[in-house]
């Protein structure tokens, strides 16, 4: 094996881990939710930029009004599982540049002075981010069940604001009974893989 990661790591965050779509009713606490962003903080982005925003629905009135924007076959394990999570790109993260990538202070400006460049650069880096999310997630001994099914209009209009853009809404908990189908095939190496 040519990873130095211990092989049940390995399984945790990739082998064994599963899309969950149903939970158990075990809470997922604030202090799960730190130790996972403390760890996920590190990972990569360009500039060093972090645009990534996480809203916690924690409170049963803000799942009703989240849950009415999802997709229908969405709706109940939103309703259900222990934390709900909305993901969301800040086009505004230019202003931290200076504090965050103080080696090249004048990327905020010279890079992101214009609002499509920022949404552009928002939107992947974030991504990337909420990928690291993801992995955070399994770090903590948990699963997530991320989903881009949902009312994107609707979620920035009830809990962002015009400089934020909702990405995906993840739920977050311990698996419960079926909560992953069977693994799906992925592509082989070399379906993949070109090397020049």
């Amino acid at each position: 094996m040519s990873l130095v990661l211990d092989p049940a790591a390995q399984d945790l965050l990739f082998r064994e881990a599963h899309t969950a779509n149903a939970f158990t009713d075990e809470p997922v606490t604030e202090e799960q939710v730190q130790a996972i962003y403390d760890l996920v903080k590190y990972g990569p982005t360009a500039f060093n930029q972090t645009p990534l925003r996480i809203v916690l629905v924690r409170s049963a009135e803000a799942r009703e009004r989240l849950v009415a924007h999802m997709a229908e076959g969405n709706q109940a394990k939103t309703a259900t599982a222990p934390l709900v999570a909305i993901l969301a790109a800040d086009n505004e993260f230019h202003e931290e540049l200076p504090t965050l990538f103080p080696a090249f202070p004048q990327a905020k400006d010279l890079f992101f002075a214009e609002r499509p460049a920022r949404e552009a650069a928002a939107g992947l880096n974030a991504a990337l981010q909420a990928a690291y999310f993801i992995i955070g997630v399994r770090a903590a001994g948990l699963a997530a069940g991320p989903m881009t099914g949902f009312d994107a209009a609707g979620v920035q209009k009830e809990f962002l604001d015009d400089d934020h853009t909702p990405l995906m809404v993840v739920n977050i908990g311990k698996p419960g009974e079926g909560a992953s189908y069977p693994r799906s095939p992925r592509l082989a190496y070399d379906d993949v893989i070109t090397t020049v």
